[in-house]
Order: C-alpha cells, then sequence, then structure tokens
C-alpha cells in the first residue's frame, strides 16, 4: 500500500506539470488556433531562468515564480509580433512548423552551451523536508506542487469562462473585426494572451526545476505526452486540458507499478481510446475538433 500511494503521489505530480503545459498550450490553440510547437523548449527556460536568477542574481525561488514567467512570457510576446503574426492568414501548416523550427533551434542552443547533465536546484528552506501522514511521507514541496498548480489552472478557467475579460477574448476569436468595432485592441489582446501561455510554461518550469533538475532537454521530454494530453481533454478546452493532465499523470504512474514500460505508453493508448470513441476529446467541441 505504501508503494500504491507513493506512485499515485508521483502521479499528481506529474499531472501536476501536464495539467499546467497543456493549459497553456489549450489557452494558446483555443484562443488563437496557434499550435505552439515552443511550449516545451519555453517550459525549459523558465527553469534556466529560475537558475540564473539564483546563481547570478542572488535571486530565490519565490522571487523567481514570478520573474520568471514574465522574462520567458516577454520573448514569446516577441515572437508572436516579429514571426507568429505574419502567419495568421496562411494555412496552420507554417506556424506549426516555425514553433517547431524554433524549439529546435531553443534547445540547441542551450544543449551547446550547457551540456545534456542536469543543473541542481535547491528547494527553498520553507518547503524542506515533510509530514508523516502514517501511511506515507508526503514531502512539502511536493504537496505545494499539486496544490498551486491545481490554484493557477482553476483561477486561469474561472478568468476565461467566467469574467468579462474571457469573454472579450473567446469573441475576438471568433469574430475579431467586431470587437475591434468597440473599441478593443484586438491584436494587443492577442499577443498579450499569447505571452500569458507562455507564461504559464515558464511557471511550470519553475517549479519543475527543485524535482527534476535544470536540463536544456527537459521540455522536449515531456512535450509529446503534453500534446497528447490536450487531444485528449479536447484541442481548446481550458477545463478539459487540466482534467486530462491529472488523469493521464495518476494513471501512468499507476500502471508503472504493474510494468514500468507500461508508464509511458498510457497518454498515446489513452488518447487513441478517445479519439476512437468520442474524436473532438473528453471535453472538446465538434468545431474544435
Amino acid at each position: 500500500m505504501q508503494a500504491l500511494f507513493g506512485q499515485l503521489l508521483i502521479g499528481l505530480i506529474n499531472g501536476a506539470f501536464y495539467a499546467m503545459l497543456s493549459l497553456g498550450l489549450a489557452v494558446i490553440f483555443g484562443l488563437l488556433n496557434i499550435i505552439n510547437f515552443t511550449h516545451g523548449a519555453q517550459y525549459m527556460m523558465g527553469a534556466f531562468a529560475a537558475w540564473f536568477l539564483l546563481t547570478k542574481a542572488g535571486v530565490g525561488y519565490w522571487w523567481a515564480l514570478l520573474l520568471a514567467p514574465i522574462a520567458v512570457g516577454a520573448l514569446g510576446v516577441l515572437i508572436e509580433r516579429t514571426m507568429l503574426s505574419k502567419l495568421y492568414k496562411l494555412d496552420h501548416l507554417y506556424g506549426l512548423l516555425l514553433t517547431f523550427g524554433l524549439a529546435l533551434i531553443i534547445q540547441g542552443l542551450f544543449r551547446n552551451e550547457f551540456g545534456s547533465s542536469g543543473l541542481p536546484y535547491q528547494i527553498p528552506d520553507l518547503l524542506t523536508g515533510g509530514v508523516n501522514l502514517g501511511f506515507m511521507f508526503l514531502p512539502k514541496y511536493r504537496a505545494w506542487v499539486i496544490i498551486a498548480s491545481l490554484i493557477v489552472c482553476l483561477s486561469t478557467w474561472y478568468v476565461i469562462e467566467r469574467t468579462k475579460l474571457g469573454s472579450y477574448l473567446r469573441a475576438a476569436t471568433e469574430n475579431p473585426a467586431l470587437v475591434q468595432a468597440f473599441g478593443i485592441n484586438v491584436p494587443r489582446m492577442i499577443t498579450l494572451t499569447f505571452g500569458f501561455g507562455v507564461g504559464l510554461a515558464a511557471l511550470a518550469g519553475v517549479m519543475a526545476a527543485p524535482i527534476y533538475q535544470v536540463n536544456p532537454l527537459m521540455g522536449a521530454d515531456i512535450i509529446i505526452v503534453v500534446f497528447a494530453v490536450v487531444v485528449i481533454g479536447g484541442m481548446g478546452s481550458i477545463l478539459g486540458a487540466v482534467a486530462a493532465g491529472f488523469l493521464v499523470g495518476v494513471l501512468a504512474s499507476l500502471f508503472a507499478v504493474f510494468d514500468p514500460a507500461l508508464e509511458n505508453l498510457v497518454a498515446f493508448v489513452l488518447m487513441a481510446l478517445v479519439l476512437l470513441v468520442r474524436p473532438a476529446g473528453l471535453f472538446g467541441s465538434r468545431e474544435a475538433a
């Protein structure tokens, strides 16, 4: 039972990162119709930004949670304004190829500079140690990651689905000319939305740094699973991205109890089954599909 609870905890931790990353992808695709293949590289850049802040500027973890997403999100804004904005009227394949190429370039630059070995990042003093629950030992930092990711994911869902700002964003994707006629700067809204989605990836990277270490390939290892999670939840579905992220994380870890080789297959087998039964995904719409 202790091993089972331990695997469940690992599944919730992995699910927390899957949920945050797929949430950023869902925001960008659902509101902007952009398939952002640089998302894994931006997740990695968030971890490296936290490492640079700590080692070069002496800025600790808590400030890195704020500063790293802003810095990486600003870079995302620059990419959107200088590159992606030129491709909106073209086929989606051009944006996909551009972001895929950028991901390879970014990962190659970091790998050339820092190699493939991980760089350690210390857990903040406030979250060291753990709590003995009787049936298992719960590390404080792992619990913080799960709770914080849930807060971020649910807050993002609420803003987009239940507030006036979210209604403006959704309307701007369906009829930008009409929304602009009301005096709303639609291009600026699109740019900031893309930057926000990138910032979510960077925030996940900062939170992952103390657990997985800082590695140039950390984004490449996780992004393929995250794309499967987005498809399972439904392309563009905010709630679907969050629910599918935790579902895949927990199921993969539980199957690993019986056979570790199954852990890497669960997301893709589940994606195939969902597409056969419901091509739009668990929470997706037919239009998105």
